[in-house]
């Protein structure tokens, strides 16, 4: 809502502003489809030659993102704390009865009372490589941590591609934008013999080259590249919780203390209350 809000605001302003300064919409409207089709084309040809196949598709998913905003909420974060509960409590109760549901989280009727966490591919393969590593006696609570750590790095380093690859073409339509005001000087220089009424025309559609790059570097691109990189980060604090909880586990804390350490965890604006917490605990204890 806010990023639309934003964008709005922006051209409203801008544009706004100077037709209100007396300026000439129709003089920019003129040049803006050859100077979009140089400058946009070329930022265009140069992320696709800049990146694979897979940062591409990324950063254009990442668009609708972040305007959308951050994928997990308060009821997710509490949902994965219930889910990791659930399954210490199997673990240490019977670790064979643990092992079909880490070796099959889709059939799993505990994975499948979470079906927004059970759609996230790296969040279930997290959990369910953890606990089956943990059945196999690697339960060196530090080398767990370790190997989440590192593992969570490596999501998150893939998740970062798309920002940066956004933020690399806003660094570089500036330049595209002078690019093609040079190509417009070149064009006016060429009808130098015309009118001034004429040059003067020729030479406001160049600098129009100027100001879309600049414009749609630092007023559209290089926001939705910052807003982008602010949303994975937030998402990303979804795994930290994850691995708290599993490495308290191998610590052998009770299992509500496992289940409040992630809650703690838990980044301020999403994190569940301990009383909220505590009563979806205690339902899922009746209902097993």
């Amino acid at each position: 809502m806010f990023g639309i809000l934003g964008i709005v605001l922006t051209f409203a302003m801008v544009f706004g502003g100077y037709i209100l300064a007396g300026g000439k919409l129709a003089v920019i409207l003129h040049s803006l489809p050859y100077e979009m089709m140089m400058i946009g084309g070329a930022a265009l040809g140069s992320f696709l030659l800049a990146n694979e196949s897979a940062v591409i598709k990324n950063a254009l998913r990442g668009l609708l993102h972040s305007l959308k905003g951050p994928k997990w909420r308060e009821s997710d974060m509490q949902d994965v704390l219930c889910l990791l509960f659930q399954l210490l409590r199997v673990a240490r109760a019977s670790p064979v009865e643990l092992e079909s549901h880490v070796e099959d989280p889709e059939n799993s009727p505990i994975f499948q009372a979470f079906p927004r966490i059970l759609q996230d591919h790296q969040a279930v393969s997290l959990i369910a490589d953890t606990l089956r590593s943990a059945s196999l006696n690697y339960d060196d609570p530090y080398q767990v941590e370790e190997m989440l750590s590192q593992r969570i790095s490596l999501i998150n380093g893939e998740a970062m591609h798309a920002p940066h690859a956004l933020q690399n073409m806003a660094d570089a339509l500036p330049a595209l934008g002078i690019v093609a005001a040079v190509l417009g000087v070149i064009k006016t220089m060429s009808s130098i013999d015309q009118p001034p009424e004429v040059l003067g025309k020729m030479i406001g559609g160049a600098l129009v080259g100027t100001f879309l790059g600049v414009f749609l570097a630092y007023a559209l691109v290089a926001p939705f590249a910052q807003r982008l990189q602010a949303i994975t980060r937030q998402d990303m604090a979804f795994y930290d919780v994850i691995k708290s909880v599993l490495v308290a586990g191998l610590h052998q804390h009770a299992t509500n203390l496992c289940v409040e350490v992630g809650r703690q965890a838990t980044p301020e604006h999403v994190r569940p209350s301990f009383g909220d917490l505590e009563n979806a605990l205690r339902d899922l204890k009746r209902a097993s």
